[in-house]
C-alpha cells in the first residue's frame, strides 16, 4: 500500500521535471530572396557546375544560439533566440538557393559532387550576429573559390543592417537581410 501512494505522489510530481533547457516560443530560420521556381529543371549539359561547402565557423557560432556582441571584447546570446538548425548550414542552403538562382549554375551537394564537383566554395563564416554597440546585424563571409583551372580566389564579405532592438523578432528579420545581401554578393563574385 505504501508503494503505491509513493508512485501516485510522483506522477504529478513528473510533469514538473525538465532534463533540458526551455526552448524559445519559436526558432528563427533564413529564407533565400532569391530562388529558383518549384519544378525547374537545371542540366549541367548546359551550365557550370558549383560545389558549395558548409562554412568552417569559430566557437562562438558553432551553437544554435545567436551572438550579439556587447562591447569590443565581450559576447553574449541574444535572450530567447535560437536558430532552428546551425547557422553555417542555413547559410551555406541560403548561399546555394542564391548562387543557382543569379547564376544559373548547378549547386551540388558534397556528395553530389564525386562525379564532377566542378568549381568548389568554401569559406568561413566569421560573424552571424548582432553588434550591440552599433545596433546592427552583422555577417561576415571569407570566401575560398577554386576555379576549375587550380586557381584559387580568396575574397571577405559582409553586410552590416540596422537592427531597431536587440530582440528575437528583429534580430531574425535584420541577420536574414544581412545574409542575403552577402549571399548576392557572392554569387555576383562568383558569375556564370
Amino acid at each position: 500500500m505504501k508503494t503505491l501512494l509513493v508512485l501516485l505522489a510522483a506522477v504529478p510530481l513528473s510533469a514538473c521535471i525538465s532534463f533540458g533547457a526551455k526552448p524559445p516560443p519559436s526558432l528563427l530560420t533564413l529564407n533565400s530572396a532569391a530562388a529558383l521556381a518549384p519544378g525547374q529543371t537545371q542540366d549541367s549539359a548546359g551550365a557550370n557546375t558549383i560545389t558549395i561547402l558548409v562554412p568552417v565557423v569559430g566557437q562562438a557560432l558553432a551553437t544554435q544560439r545567436v551572438p550579439v556582441q556587447a562591447t569590443g571584447t565581450s559576447l553574449a546570446y541574444l535572450k530567447d533566440a535560437q536558430w532552428a538548425e546551425y547557422p553555417a548550414r542555413l547559410f551555406a542552403r541560403l548561399l546555394s538557393d542564391t548562387v543557382t538562382a543569379k547564376t544559373g549554375r548547378v549547386v551540388l551537394s558534397t556528395a553530389q559532387s564525386l562525379a564532377d564537383p566542378g568549381e568548389r566554395l568554401a569559406g568561413e563564416l566569421r560573424n552571424f550576429g548582432l553588434d550591440a554597440t552599433q545596433h546592427r546585424a552583422v555577417v561576415t563571409y571569407d570566401a575560398v573559390l577554386m576555379r576549375k583551372d587550380n586557381t584559387v580566389e580568396k575574397r571577405r564579405f559582409e553586410s552590416r543592417v540596422p537592427v531597431g532592438e536587440i530582440a528575437p523578432a528583429a534580430a531574425g528579420v535584420a541577420l536574414n537581410q544581412a545574409a542575403n545581401d552577402v549571399a548576392g554578393q557572392v554569387a555576383g563574385w562568383i558569375g556564370k
